[in-house]
């Protein structure tokens, strides 16, 4: 993994050849995240205390703060990951009583909000797909797998394999049956090295799902 603690000034371009270096648009700004090997963040893009696992990719103008996501997941473009919140219960959910700062001099930043903030974490799995523009609430875990449709909002947390939709989003369907649900989180392919990754990703565009999980779940990967 590869931590990016500021806006960096030498980056990968787009079309350069890979060797599991992250690749970052120059137009990005990352503070403090981890990127795993051959993960891409595109334009405009802004991430701040994330984690982007191995493989997986951020489109253009996507935004995303105190997100741990998994391996080889798709995050589409204009998506929202732990869209900010406000203080509602206060007399003011203006930011005026969170970051006076910004309005009063040697005003303080209210910390406690700040870290209350950071411990709202938002949890991807892997092999997940976050379609255009899909927004994902403080807190939210989603499982391996599901798939978040585009322009959900997503409040609660989203099962391995099921596809949401909505706002607020609600589960509209499987992926697959349980069973192969369950043999696929057991066979954890994401966890496998790249070199087996490069053998096998034929297999992956060419059988089904029940012919793959049944050539490779026997074997020793």
């Amino acid at each position: 993994m590869v931590t990016i603690m500021a806006k960096q000034e030498n980056r990968h371009t787009i079309n350069a050849p890979r060797d599991g270096s992250p690749r970052v648009h120059a137009s990005a700004q990352l503070r403090e995240c981890v990127l795993g090997q051959f993960t891409d963040v595109a334009e405009r893009v802004v991430m701040a205390e994330c984690t982007l696992g191995d493989y997986s990719y951020v489109e253009r103008q996507a935004e995303a703060i105190y997100t741990r996501i998994g391996k080889f997941c798709a995050i589409a473009a204009n998506t929202r990951l732990n869209a900010l919140t406000h203080p509602m219960e206060r007399v003011s959910q203006h930011k005026i009583t969170y970051r006076p700062n910004e309005y009063f001099l040697y005003a303080k930043v209210d910390k406690a909000f700040r870290e209350a903030r950071r411990e709202s974490v938002v949890e991807i799995g892997h092999d997940v797909w976050v379609g255009h523009g899909a927004i994902v609430m403080p807190g939210v875990k989603i499982g391996h797998g599901a798939v978040i449709a585009a322009g959900a909002v997503v409040t609660k947390n989203v099962e391995p394999y099921a596809i949401v939709a909505g706002v607020p989003a609600k589960r509209i369907k499987w992926r697959f049956p349980k069973s192969i649900r369950e043999r696929i989180i057991r066979l954890a392919w994401w966890d496998w090295p790249h070199d087996k990754l490069a053998q096998v990703v034929d297999d992956m565009r060419a059988l089904d799902v029940k012919s793959f999980l049944g050539k490779y779940s026997s074997k020793q990967v």
